[in-house]
C-alpha cells in the first residue's frame, strides 16, 4: 500500500498535467505572454511605470480627495501628540495616551506625557524572566522541532504587544511623569539594545537547556536564571537610566503655579487610573470574521509578566463594536485601538478610505479579497495601536468617519491625528480596550463563557 501511494504521489508530481503540481511548459508559457499586448495605451502605462516607483501616488483615487474633512461632531478631550520614534511600542503609547486627559485634569495641567523609558524598561524586563521560565519549562521538548520551543528562541524579548502588557508591568511597577525618567537615545531607537538582549537571552537559554540535560535541579537552573537576569538589568540600566522607586515630581499648573508631588511610581498609577480600571471592567474586543463571533478567545501564554493576565478578547461583528465605541466617545473616554493602519492610507493627507488607491485599475489586476481572505492569507493583520477619539455621524447618527491620535509626532498625518471612514473601519480596524458597560446585553453574556485557546504563532498574532 505505501509502494502504491507513493508511486501516485510521484505520478502527480512529475505529471505536468497532475492536481498537485505542474510545471511552465511553453504551450502555458505562451498563453500567459500573450495576454500582455503591447498597445499604446500599456506602452505609456509601462514607460511611466519604468521610471518612478511610486505606484501609490499614480494609483491615487483623485475622486476622493477633498471630500472627507477632519471635523468631528463628537470628540474626546485629548490634547498634545506623542512620539514613539524608532520603537515598536505603539501598544505602551497608545495605553498610556488614553490615560493622559485624566492626568492633565487631576493636575490642572496644559499638557502631559508618561514615561515611556519606565515602563519600557520594566516591559523587557519581565519579558526576559518569562523567556527564562518558559525555557525551563520545556526543557524536554525538542529545540529543532517543537514550535513552542522554536517560537520562544525566535524572539526571546521584543518591542511589541497589546494592552494587557501595559497594565500588567503598570499594576506592578507604577508609572512616572515623562520629566522623572527622560527619554534616551536607547528607547527612542530600541533595535541595537534589543539585539543585544535577545543574544544574550538565546545564549542563557541555550545554558540552561544544557544545565537541564546535565542532571542540574530546577532550583539550579533558577539561579542560573538570576544571573542571566542580573545582565539583562544592567544592560537595561546602562541604555535607559535605572528607575526610581520613588520620585519628586515638579510641574506647572495651567495659571502658573508651581506645585511639588513627591509619592511612588505605584502610587501615582493609582492615582490617575479610573477606580474601575481593570481587567473585569475594560475588556478586549475584536473583529475576526474566521471566527465564531459571540465568544472569547484567550492566546496562549501573550503575556509580559509570570503572575500578569494573558492576552483575552471577545470577538464581536463590527456593528456590536461601533454601537459601543461611539457610545464611549459620547461619554468622554478616548479607547486603545489597534488595525492594519498601512492599508489605504493616505498619509500625506492623513485619511484612510478603502477606495484610496486604485492600484488594481492602474495595474490592470484583480487583487479583490474580503476581511476573512486577507486575514487568511496574511494579506492583512494589525500591525499598530493608536487611541480612538472622535467620530462623525450623519443626520440619523450613524457613523460615516472616525479618528485615531497617533504616536508618531505631530507632522504626521493631520497634526499628529488620522482620520479614517466607516467604511474603512469596517475592513482594516481589528481591536479595542473598552469599557464594558459600553457593550450589548449579549455582548456581556458571552464574556462568562470560557475563552477558546489559541497558540501565540496563529494567523492573527
Amino acid at each position: 500500500m505505501k509502494k502504491l501511494l507513493f508511486a501516485i504521489s510521484l505520478f502527480f508530481l512529475c505529471n505536468p498535467g497532475g492536481m498537485f503540481a505542474q510545471t511552465i511548459g511553453n504551450k502555458e508559457l505562451n498563453e500567459i505572454k500573450s495576454s500582455f499586448v503591447k498597445d499604446a495605451h500599456t506602452t505609456a502605462l509601462q514607460n511611466m511605470l519604468t521610471e518612478d516607483n511610486n505606484i501609490k501616488k499614480k494609483a491615487l483615487n483623485h475622486d476622493l480627495q477633498g471630500k472627507i474633512d477632519h471635523y468631528f461632531k463628537y470628540r474626546t478631550d485629548v490634547k498634545g501628540i506623542t512620539d514613539q520614534k524608532s520603537s515598536g511600542t505603539c501598544w505602551m503609547f497608545t495605553s498610556m495616551n488614553v490615560l493622559r486627559p485624566t492626568v492633565m485634569k487631576k493636575y490642572d495641567l496644559n499638557s502631559f506625557d508618561f514615561s515611556h523609558s519606565y515602563t519600557y524598561f520594566w516591559d523587557i524586563f519581565e519579558k526576559a524572566n518569562l523567556f527564562l521560565e518558559n525555557i525551563i519549562g520545556t526543557v524536554g521538548k525538542d529545540i529543532k522541532n517543537d514550535q513552542e520551543v522554536v517560537n520562544l528562541f525566535r524572539s526571546p524579548v521584543g518591542d511589541g504587544g497589546v494592552w494587557n502588557m501595559f497594565y500588567n508591568v503598570a499594576e506592578k511597577y507604577g508609572v512616572v511623569p515623562q520629566s522623572v525618567m527622560p527619554a534616551t537615545a536607547h528607547s527612542n531607537s530600541t533595535g541595537q539594545m534589543v539585539g543585544i538582549l535577545n543574544e544574550r537571552l538565546r545564549a542563557g537559554g541555550y545554558k540552561l537547556r544544557e544545565m537541564a540535560a546535565e542532571g542540574k535541579s530546577v532550583a539550579d537552573l533558577r539561579a542560573e536564571k538570576t544571573v542571566i537576569l542580573k545582565d539583562v538589568y544592567r544592560v537595561l540600566a546602562l541604555c535607559l537610566g535605572e528607575p526610581p522607586a520613588e520620585f519628586t515630581w515638579r510641574y506647572q499648573t495651567k495659571d502658573g503655579q508651581i506645585k511639588t508631588l513627591t509619592t511612588t511610581p505605584q502610587d501615582f498609577y493609582r492615582s490617575i487610573v479610573p477606580s474601575d480600571y481593570s481587567p473585569q471592567n475594560y475588556i478586549m474586543i475584536m473583529n475576526d470574521p474566521t471566527r465564531d463571533y459571540y465568544k472569547t478567545y484567550e492566546i496562549q501564554n501573550y503575556t509580559n509578566a509570570i503572575e500578569g493576565i494573558n492576552w483575552v478578547y471577545l470577538n464581536l461583528p463590527n456593528d456590536e463594536i461601533k454601537k459601543a465605541a461611539l457610545a464611549s466617545i459620547k461619554n468622554n473616554e478616548p479607547m486603545y485601538a489597534s488595525c492594519d493602519v498601512g492599508k489605504q492610507n493616505n498619509s500625506a493627507a492623513g485619511i484612510l478610505d478603502p477606495t484610496m488607491y486604485n492600484t488594481d485599475i492602474l495595474l490592470g489586476i484583480d487583487s479583490k479579497m474580503d476581511k476573512k481572505a486577507r486575514i487568511l492569507t496574511r494579506q492583512s493583520g494589525s500591525s499598530h495601536a493608536m487611541a480612538l477619539v472622535a467620530c462623525d455621524t450623519d443626520e440619523n447618527d450613524v457613523p460615516v468617519k472616525w479618528e485615531f491620535e497617533n504616536s508618531w509626532g505631530p507632522s504626521a498625518g493631520n497634526k499628529g491625528y488620522l482620520t479614517f471612514t466607516d467604511a474603512w473601519f469596517d475592513e482594516y480596524l481589528f481591536r479595542m480596550v473598552i469599557n464594558k458597560k459600553y457593550l450589548s446585553e449579549k455582548a456581556k453574556a458571552a464574556l462568562n463563557t470560557k475563552p477558546i485557546m489559541l497558540p501565540a504563532w496563529d494567523y492573527m498574532f
